[in-house]
């Protein structure tokens, strides 16, 4: 998921936040509608007045996208999907929703709600900017609700183009799925259209940008990139997953790792077990037996050597709350994701009821998906 700098609070019990990036997308709308299209369509009104105009329209175009992607939220849970919360960015909206779908009319249905949602927000300012014009309204204000209205529907249009990872592109991947019975074979088909499309717009950018030196092109340029890398991100998750849904945690855990107290200063760290044992990472437990995080050899690198003697491995372990943990029994591929998404240096613990029970390694990782890919018959 996309990091979250700013908690915007809770909706319907969905975490919602925002992106730095999100900074960007307001300052270009309010721009670019303040100081042209207002003062073009509406001239003679005060600069205040542009400017109150156009960053209330950016404010209410954000918060459409939000709209949409809580729309997509919604609807998943309600299917039994973990939603982990939406977050505003640069291009738009994201909702990260964990797990897949086992069904693909509940694919279709939570992927169409968002569409759906912006072509109803589109029509709903269309008719308040008629609304308020036959009202005598003041233009500006009007014609602020028109743009949302055509914003929406552009949105809708765009994001159902059937290129993945698009709305659209979800949409034809759920056809694909339920017509051949494929999930792994329709996301490839629709990845494949969601790289080509981003090429395309990379393409289009450049040669706009080339003839007429637009901004507008860049930000095709950018946009492709960003679909491009969006496709192949999900499309290799899918496969991962596919290539592990058989796999449970306990089958690529090393168990019963060696521990170290929390107490234990990073000299004798380093002289009585990194010198001893061959590891990078290892477990910090107290005398109770609880699990305070992880302590690995980078960390250790970072505390300079004449404080070594009194820095003890509990000051700059990573904390529990920042390790992805899971049950041996529960699927290796949910696991992966969170430890993608997390710190730790890549490491995961396995944990029954508190207690340690192992510890996943990205070479415990790359070791199961050699043994995924040896049982299909790909190595």
């Amino acid at each position: 998921m996309i990091e979250q700098d700013v908690r915007l609070g809770t909706i319907a019990g969905i975490r919602v936040g925002a992106n730095w990036s999100v900074l960007v997308v307001l300052w270009l709308i309010a721009w670019s509608l303040a100081g042209a299209r207002f003062p073009e369509e509406y001239p003679g009104l005060p600069g205040s007045a542009y400017w109150t105009a156009g960053i209330g329209t950016a404010l209410l175009f954000l918060a459409s996208l939000l709209a949409h992607e809580m729309g997509h939220a919604v609807v998943a849970r309600r299917a039994g999907a973990e939603v982990e919360g939406i977050t505003l960015w640069l291009f738009g909206g994201v909702a990260s929703i964990r797990g897949e779908s086992t069904d693909p009319r509940a694919e279709l249905r939570f992927t169409l709600v968002g569409p759906l949602i912006s072509l109803g927000l589109g029509a709903g300012f269309l008719l308040l900017a008629l609304a308020l014009a036959a009202a005598g309204a003041p233009p500006l204000v009007a014609g602020a609700s028109r743009w949302l209205g055509i914003i929406n529907v552009v949105l809708a249009l765009f994001n159902l183009v059937p290129a993945f990872p698009l709305d659209g592109g979800r949409v034809l991947r759920a056809y694909l799925w339920r017509r051949r019975g494929d999930r792994v074979g329709a996301t490839r088909t629709a990845a494949a259209a969601g790289r080509a499309f981003g090429y395309a717009l990379i393409a289009l950018g450049l040669v706009e940008f080339a003839l007429a030196f637009s901004l507008g092109g860049l930000w095709f340029v950018f946009l492709g990139w960003f679909l491009l890398g969006a496709a192949r991100a999900e499309e290799s998750t899918v496969l991962l997953r596919a290539a592990l849904r058989d796999v449970r945690v306990r089958d690529i855990m090393s168990p019963d790792p060696v521990a170290v107290p929390p107490d234990t200063t990073i000299q004798a760290f380093v002289d009585d077990f990194a010198m001893h044992h061959r590891f990078t990472t290892f477990p910090v437990r107290d005398e109770t037996g609880t699990v305070r995080g992880l302590i690995t050899l980078s960390r250790v690198k970072q505390v300079p050597p004449e404080r070594r003697a009194t820095t003890t491995v509990g000051e700059v372990a990573c904390p529990l709350e920042e390790v992805p943990t899971a049950a041996p029994w529960e699927p290796a591929a949910r696991l992966l994701e969170r430890m993608s998404e997390e710190r730790a240096d890549g490491r995961a613990l396995a944990l029954v009821d508190g207690e340690l029970a192992g510890i996943v390694s990205p070479r415990d990782v790359r070791r199961a998906l050699e043994l995924a890919g040896l049982r299909e018959g790909r190595g």
